[in-house]
């Protein structure tokens, strides 16, 4: 008793200074049973006084957490770590909270800051293999994501965005000050990347990690200030809720000695500190990947004229691809066809066909292509492929008049007469724009006339007039009409085209 009473006196004394000292007269007067500096300094009631610990001693005090809605699993053991699980495709929030004390981090006051929340692999060796593993579930689940955000469920994100080639993944900004509250689905689920055994499935587990970024002087958010991750297993729709059933009822049936061993089951997850993903978040900012500049400029390649020998959509579609170098070859190499990717709007595809050959790509069927990448853009990779032209929304016949035609001589096989007859050569103009310049553009290459030296295209009219080609004109054209046309030469040395 006259222990406690004296450490009453030296707390309330507030003689800090002098602890030392009065440790000493303690034991003096507690005589031969004093106990020693050491054994004094571990007893609990000086473990309770924070003011003699100094600062630096102090546990490090997280800038932010993230509290997962989802409830931990009953059946993990006590210093294991929580487990908890998730249902394929449904909504889970995320609560974002500002865990600073006063005076933390005072330059992101004011200021938003950048989380990537991430769904990877738990097992050190899926993660040696992750890109391997993913593009197989790319592969077996073509137009689907790993991870989503559900936007209108979330609250306080901003700039959310979401990169094509990282599919377990999602970004956004918020405000430490207000209330966020982010709400993620997995659409993955741990069975899927199980080797196939007999019987029942072991799926394998996850984390879901969400990593902080503050602002740098350049602007970008590349400063990391916070990581923290979870354990889960994502389980089809409503097998989270009967595994967390089953785990309970297990429980329930231990001897309370062995319920011991284990943890509670807590509402929520609380993620708990971790290193940041390795990812440099630089690389996660743009939307999509930019082409190479040398693939920036083919926008004219869809409006080229078939050559003067075309007779039919089909031929023209060939001739353009050929011409312009749009088509893909079998002897096309890798980094050749990782170029054509490039330049037909496929960049989101070069990884996964990065050892391709030109060969390898054209073997893959419609229905291949479809899986790979999704209805919209297999059937759009499909007909590059295949040079599919789209067809023309207007065909016109078009023939010099006959001084300058190419008169072929017509020999009738069938009553042995012979005919001078002259057939004349015609030119199949297609256009898709239906506008006057392009019927100029293409006349002009159908036929070898200098673009430059074309002033005017006519049409003539009743009595002879010449009616200006314009594009309300060229869109009153009947389909499949058949012109004949001459030249006439300007005052500025260029040439009138007149359609007869």
């Amino acid at each position: 008793m006259a222990w406690v009473l004296k450490m009453d006196e030296v707390i309330e004394s507030g003689l800090v200074h002098d602890f030392d000292a009065s440790l000493s007269g303690i034991g003096q007067e507690l005589g031969a049973g004093a106990y020693s500096m050491s054994d004094v300094l571990a007893l609990p009631i000086f473990k309770q006084e924070d003011s003699s610990l100094p600062p630096e001693n102090e546990p490090k005090h997280p800038p932010f957490q993230y509290v997962m809605c989802a409830a931990t699993s009953p059946a993990v053991k006590l210093h294991d770590e929580t487990l908890t699980y998730l249902n394929q495709g449904q909504s889970y929030e995320i609560r974002m909270l500002d865990n600073r004390k006063a005076g933390d981090i005072p330059e992101i006051n004011g200021k938003l800051v950048k989380s990537i929340i991430r769904v990877v692999f738990h097992d050190r060796r899926l993660q040696y293999t992750e890109h391997q593993q993913l593009e197989g579930w790319k592969w077996n689940r073509p137009g689907d994501r790993l991870l989503d955000l559900d936007i209108p469920m979330s609250v306080g994100v901003i700039d959310i965005k979401t990169n094509p080639s990282q599919l377990n993944a999602v970004e956004f900004l918020w405000d430490p000050t207000k209330c966020t509250s982010a709400f993620i689905q997995v659409h993955c689920i741990s069975t899927e990347f199980t080797p196939r055994k007999h019987g029942g499935e072991k799926g394998v587990p996850f984390r879901i990690q969400v990593d902080t970024f503050k602002q740098t002087e350049n602007g970008e958010y590349t400063d990391h200030l916070h990581s923290a991750s979870c354990q889960i297993k994502v389980f089809k729709p409503k097998g989270a809720d009967r595994k967390q059933k089953t785990d309970r009822e297990k429980m329930e049936k231990r001897t309370a000695h062995e319920k011991e061993k284990y943890q509670p089951s807590y509402d929520t997850t609380i993620l708990t500190e971790c290193s940041p993903w390795p990812d440099t978040p630089t690389t996660f900012v743009n939307n999509s990947p930019t082409p190479a500049p040398a693939f920036t400029s083919a926008q004219h390649s869809t409006y080229s004229v078939p050559d003067s020998n075309s007779s039919s959509p089909n031929h023209q579609g060939d001739g353009t691809s050929q011409g312009s170098g749009d088509q893909l070859h079998p002897s096309a190499t890798i980094q050749e066809t990782q170029q054509w990717l490039l330049k037909h709007r496929f960049s989101t595809y070069t990884r996964l066909f990065s050892n391709f050959s030109g060969a390898d790509l054209l073997k893959l069927t419609r229905e291949d292509l479809v899986q790979i990448c999704g209805p919209a853009d297999g059937i759009r990779l499909y007909n590059a492929l295949k040079s599919r032209s789209v067809r023309p929304r207007l065909t016109i016949y078009v023939c010099q008049e006959p001084s300058r035609s190419i008169q072929l001589e017509r020999q009738d096989t069938g009553n042995g007469d012979n005919s001078n007859g002259a057939i004349y050569v015609y030119h199949a103009i297609y256009l898709e724009e239906m506008a006057a310049s392009e019927v100029t553009r293409k006349l002009a290459l159908a036929f070898n006339i200098p673009l430059h030296q074309i002033n005017q295209v006519y049409r003539q009219g009743p009595t002879g007039i010449h009616i200006l080609v314009s594009d309300q004109m060229v869109q009153n054209f009947q389909d499949e009409s058949c012109f004949l046309f001459t030249t006439i030469k300007a005052e500025n040395e260029g040439f009138h085209i007149i359609l007869k």
